[in-house]
Parts: C-alpha cells; structure tokens; sequence
C-alpha cells in the first residue's frame, strides 16, 4: 500500500475518493474495514447482541427488512410480537393471510408472510430454534438457501447474528463502496464472489 492514501485520515480519503477514484490510491480492503471498524465500530444498530431480544428478532426481522427500511420491519415485528407470533412452531403453524395482515406496514405482506412460514417450517422440520441454530455454518447455511425466499444476504444475516456464525455479509452498500474505490470483484460478480474476495482479504478479522 503506498500513495496519499496511507496519510490522508477517512473523512478527506473518503471525499477525495468518491470525487475523483482516481486521484487516492485506494488502500487495501483490510485498511479500509480498519477504518471503518475504527469509526463506526462501536455505534449501536438493531442486530447487536445489546439490542436484540432473541434469535427470533433477527430470522423473522431479516425477511422483514427486505426491499424496505428497518424502520417499517421493525413495526412489523412489534405487530407479530404483540399477538405472540414471534415463535417458530407458531409461525409454521399460522395462516398467510394472518401473517399478511400483520406484517403489511413492512411491504409486500402476501410474499413476506410466504416466506416467514417457510423459514418457519424449515426450523421446525431440523429440530426446532435451538437445534438449527446450533448447527455449522456448512450444514445451517444449505438449508437456508434451500427455503423459499431466503438468499444469500438474508442465510448469511441469520448465520452471523442470529446462530453467531462467522460469515461476511455482502450487501448493496459493500459493493457500492468498493465498487467506487476501484477495489473487489468486477460490478456484476456473483454474491459468493464478493464473498470470497472479503474473507481472502479479511481471513482473521473478528474471529
């Protein structure tokens, strides 16, 4: 790593950077995780272990927020708290159209309230919560994959901050940062090989 962007501190290589990539040698991806971790590390957010009441919040949660903000999966899961539907055997057990109403703040209640039975039922049928979450990542995350309406993103949110599996979660935000900075996998790589290229690069952050 050499060039201005050894010196320069985040907020003037972030601004340099975004204005012209060209103009900072980008540093590498486990300088910059440093420095965010070193900025933002200690804020407080939804899935922190402080913060969440149970597994539950973070599985049902992570269905919620999907193409909406955490805010409105957040009433969501306060409405299915309220009626006590925040249990796996419960959910599997309930009516869509019951789920649909519930969670209808969140967007797309019909699909949120398919998807919410079927991670549901996929727990149940491996032993229930605690069973599942109790299982290696390389057992825990097929099954994930293999539920409807669970992807990448969404398997890999549960693994990490649910079950406390080790795995690095690309979102939009990640590839657009990088993207920018001229770093990581081509614009239109795959979920897995943005993937690989931060636990290449990051092989012993936050073990």
């Amino acid at each position: 790593m050499g060039g201005r962007a050894e010196t320069v501190g985040l907020s003037e290589w972030h601004a340099v950077a975004l204005r012209d990539p060209g103009a900072v040698a980008p540093p590498e991806a486990r300088a910059i995780y440093r420095l965010l971790d070193d900025a933002y590390g200690g804020e407080m957010w939804h899935w922190m272990p402080e913060c969440v009441r149970s597994p539950v919040d973070v599985i049902v949660g992570a269905v919620l927020v999907q193409h909406t903000t955490w805010v409105n999966a957040e009433r969501a899961l306060e409405m299915l708290r309220e009626v006590g539907m925040l249990d796996m055997n419960t959910l599997a057990a309930a009516d869509e159209a019951t789920i649909a109403a519930l969670v209808r703040v969140s967007g797309t209640p019909t699909i949120k309230a398919k998807r919410l039975r079927a991670i549901a039922s996929t727990i149940e049928r491996h032993g229930g919560l605690d069973a599942f979450l109790a299982q290696p990542l390389a057992s825990m995350r097929p099954l994930l994959l293999a539920t409807h309406g669970i992807g990448p993103e969404t398997a890999d949110a549960i693994a990490l901050y649910a079950a406390g599996q080790r795995a690095f979660v690309i979102d939009a935000y990640t590839r657009r940062l990088f993207g920018r900075l001229g770093l990581g996998p081509a614009a239109k790589a795959t979920y897995d090989v943005w993937q690989r290229f931060f636990e290449d690069a990051l092989p012993d952050e936050g073990a």
